[in-house]
């Protein structure tokens, strides 16, 4: 069954469902913040809590039914039992749009170990409780049923369908086949949906509510989709009994994905989740899908040359969506480890403000990746100092000591060459042009082509920066950089470090 065309209804769990779960429940103050921001979400549906649960519970739906939007159904949960359901029909009884949802388990097991009932007993309460609610609701509203834990229906789902016959004609519109507890496949529970929605009228309304116990209620929730289920009972940041219900971002995006009109505003999925994390005390896992700290991040070097090649893209190459489609301001970032290499390099320290190139990346990535394999992931800071120590100054053979100036507008240049010590003199077109020529007259042969310089922010203050060209051995071109307060010492500074790189490159 292609079921594309019908727009899916978002039904919020995260007020009874989710607050159930949590150690320290909200109370009424705290799920009007919650509700106001489901409201700017755009979900169609609230189930606003257990009204005969307890007094506070009660007065919850009633504030939040009062508050209600008239676009947005309020919902309220009851057992099979007429005290149940005439407490929820009371506490919603301000919404425009009412609904009360009772439900009852139909597994052989629950029936027998839990309810300690027979199936034919089971099938009476509902569609007796189903009959009393649609009376007590009225005109006003409309009444859900759902099978708890329908995903352990298997063996006698013609019953529970036989039974969601007569629940239809007692007045229930809305069917809702939970996976109370999830066990198997998510194909088999799918299949059991597509069975109950070929079986029903098709103005009935399937909905499915899936527990994580697997870690698979996404995939569930979203395939059941595909074969009739409409309504989709989700949960804020996936909270939930055990494992937790279905995260409601998490479908939304991969519908989107899938080329699926969904009626959410999906910009509001990051901050949302932030607040909800902050308000439930529930920590969002690092690598949690789309919302975690470490959903953008990539440390793999194949990764993230992809992920850089692609980052302006509206696809990129290792992720699924660019993220702002859901609010997140920050962008996908690159850890450095053992696993990384000269992409991560160039990304962090052009991040960091500093200039450099992909030769310079990879001629240090493998020091960088040395260091990780001793400490595990570096840090920017790591990663800059091995930039200053390594491209700002490049160990080697050669070793600048001193330049002096003369008034005949000769220069003397001291350096190293391993252990021996040269002092040269001559004369040239500037110190630059003056101290090339000294180094050849020394015996050391090197083919300078050109140079710029700029002013480059190292923390307080300002230093110049000289970026020298040379000629590689291997006819390539080499960069070489120097950092001075003093520009002309920057200058020295980068020829020397070229001076290295090339007797590195030689050896």
């Amino acid at each position: 069954m292609n079921n594309t065309k019908k727009q899916p209804f978002f039904y919020d769990i995260t007020l009874r469902d989710g607050n159930q779960s949590l150690k320290k429940p909200w109370n009424t103050y705290e799920k009007e913040l919650i509700f106001n921001h489901l409201t700017e979400l755009g979900v169609q549906g609230v189930e606003v809590g257990f009204a005969a649960a307890s007094d506070m519970d009660f007065e919850a739906c009633e504030r939040l039914a009062k508050i209600s939007p008239d676009n947005i159904v309020i919902s309220a949960l009851a057992r099979c039992t007429q005290n149940d359901i005439i407490k929820a029909a009371e506490s919603i009884k301000s919404a425009k749009k009412q609904r009360i949802h009772t439900f009852i388990a139909m597994s052989p097991f629950n029936m027998e170990y839990v309810l300690n009932k027979s199936p034919n007993d089971v099938r009476k309460q509902a569609i007796e409780a189903v009959k009393f609610a649609k009376e007590t609701i009225g005109k006003n509203g409309e009444v859900q049923f759902s099978v708890e834990h329908f995903g352990d229906c298997m063996e006698n789902l013609d019953f529970v369908i036989e039974s969601l016959k007569d629940i239809v004609k007692a007045g229930a519109t809305i069917i809702n086949l939970p996976n109370t507890v999830e066990r198997t496949r998510p194909s088999i529970f799918v299949s059991m949906v597509e069975k109950v929605y070929n079986a029903l009228p098709k103005d009935i309304i399937i909905s499915v509510h899936n527990h994580n116990d697997l870690g698979m209620a996404t995939a569930t929730t979203v395939e059941s989709y595909f074969k009739g289920a409409v309504q989709l009972e989700c949960a804020l940041n996936g909270l939930g009994e055990r494992a937790g219900n279905t995260n409601m971002y998490e479908v939304a995006v991969a519908l989107h994905n899938a080329g699926i009109d969904v009626p959410l505003n999906l910009s509001k999925i990051y901050e949302l989740a932030l607040i909800i994390s902050d308000m439930s005390n529930v920590k969002i896992y690092e690598k949690a899908p789309l919302i975690g700290p470490e959903a953008l991040a990539h440390r793999s070097g194949i990764h993230q040359d992809g992920a850089i090649k692609t980052k302006d893209m509206e696809k990129g190459a290792y992720r699924p969506i660019h993220p702002s489609l859901i609010g997140r301001k920050d962008d996908e970032k690159f850890g450095f480890t053992s696993q990384s290499g000269k992409t991560a390099i160039y990304e962090i320290i052009s991040e960091a403000g500093y200039p450099i190139t992909l030769g310079e990346a990879q001629r240090i990535a493998p020091i960088a990746k040395e260091a990780a394999e001793k400490i595990g992931e570096l840090s920017t800071r790591n990663i800059v100092d091995i930039y200053y120590n390594n491209v700002l100054t490049v160990k080697g053979a050669f070793k600048f000591v001193d330049f002096i100036k003369s008034d005949n507008s000769s220069i003397k240049l001291k350096f190293k060459y391993n252990d021996n010590d040269y002092e040269i003199e001559t004369t040239g077109n500037g110190p630059i042009d003056s101290c090339i020529k000294a180094i050849k007259k020394a015996g050391f042969e090197c083919e300078f082509l050109n140079y710029e310089q700029k002013a480059l922010n190292m923390g307080s203050d300002a230093v110049g920066m000289t970026i020298m060209y040379f000629k590689a051995p291997d006819g390539s071109t080499i960069i070489s950089r120097g950092c001075d307060e003093n520009t002309f010492i920057a200058n020295i500074k980068a020829i020397f470090n070229g001076l290295n790189i090339i007797e590195n490159m030689r050896k």
